[in-house]
């Protein structure tokens, strides 16, 4: 059984996109929120999106004690942080603004508190730097957007971040529904992200020659291998693809001609003109649609994919019980 405490107050660092997010979820899931932003009319616009996701938390299921009125807002740095337990920083992809704000931070709160942080592309071994008390408290706990709906946190620790620090990350963002991945190298855009980023190489490339449209290269991923992918991971995949010899007669059978495959794909360079393309073609995709009509298609699908996963899980429970 594990020791540690159970977090029962969070503060955000930064209401934008991500950090409104993260304050959504974590009022769905009962917790007590300190929230707090510089930014003109940031409490407004924060409690505006926390009011507009609510009905599809609420859809997906609140813990007991939910409610967004737990939700505190405070310009002030200092008062932000007074009896938090962890903190999701959600601040400016600059270094050195997280080097001071980690500076910050490391001063005004206990010791054990953890200061996790959003980033999508930065090293925690850089950014702790500026926390030069408890560097080991530190970690990076990035979320896939949308935080409230997306289930992944990935979990990266710095050269200095401690074992415990990551076991308690992992057992905070478990115990709110989240699905956590350890990684254990720093790397430029963690790993959802570079795996995001080779998909688009190619997707740009064959978009920008021509081999078919933006429509088409969305429907052949969000129909063909995206549909499997949001059921099971590539290696799960490739194991059922070696039929009964599983994951060994996979590559028996395709690791010859799928490296023969690598070496057809592309690496766009993205000019203006292939820019253009690009965007002209997305155009003709999206027509009439508004972003706000695109996201809330792609919610809704998401919400219900996520309530099928959760109905699936309950009833395999279920059946090993």
């Amino acid at each position: 059984m594990s020791d540690t405490k159970t977090i029962r107050q969070v503060a955000v660092i930064g209401t934008g996109v991500i950090g409104a997010s993260w304050t959504a979820l974590f009022l769905a899931k009962g917790l007590d929120v300190v929230a707090t932003d510089v930014a003109p009319n940031a409490e407004a616009g924060l409690r505006r999106f926390v009011d507009a996701a609510w009905p599809a938390l609420e859809r997906l299921g609140l813990a007991p004690g939910a409610s967004p009125l737990r939700l505190v807002f405070t310009a002030d740095l200092a008062e932000a942080l007074k009896g938090a337990e962890l903190v999701q920083e959600n601040g400016p992809e600059r270094l050195d603004f997280k080097q001071k704000l980690y500076g910050q931070l490391d001063q005004l709160l206990p010791p054990d508190a953890i200061i996790a942080s959003s980033s999508s592309g930065l090293a925690m071994s850089q950014i702790q730097l500026g926390a030069t008390s408890h560097p080991e408290r530190c970690v990076i706990g990035h979320p896939f957007n949308p935080p409230h709906l997306m289930p992944l946190v990935e979990i990266v620790g710095g050269a200095k971040t401690s074992e415990d620090t990551i076991r308690r990350a992992e057992e905070f963002y478990t115990s709110i529904g989240k699905k956590t991945v350890r990684i254990n190298k720093e790397l430029p855009g963690h790993v959802a992200n570079r795996l995001q980023g080779a998909l688009a190489r190619e997707v740009y490339y064959l978009v920008a020659e021509g081999v078919l449209s933006a429509a088409d290269v969305d429907t052949a991923l969000s129909y063909g291998p995206g549909l499997r992918w949001g059921i099971m991971g590539n290696m799960m995949l490739n194991h059922l693809g070696g039929g009964q010899g599983g994951i060994d007669h996979f590559f028996e059978q395709f690791a010859g001609p799928m490296t023969a495959s690598w070496k057809s794909l592309g690496a766009p360079v993205l000019t203006k003109e292939v820019q253009k393309k690009l965007i002209d073609s997305v155009h003709a995709e999206v027509g009439s649609r508004t972003v706000a009509e695109l996201e809330a298609e792609r919610d809704e699908l998401l919400i219900g994919l996520l309530e099928l996963r959760t109905n699936a899980a309950g009833a395999a429970a279920a059946r090993a019980a």
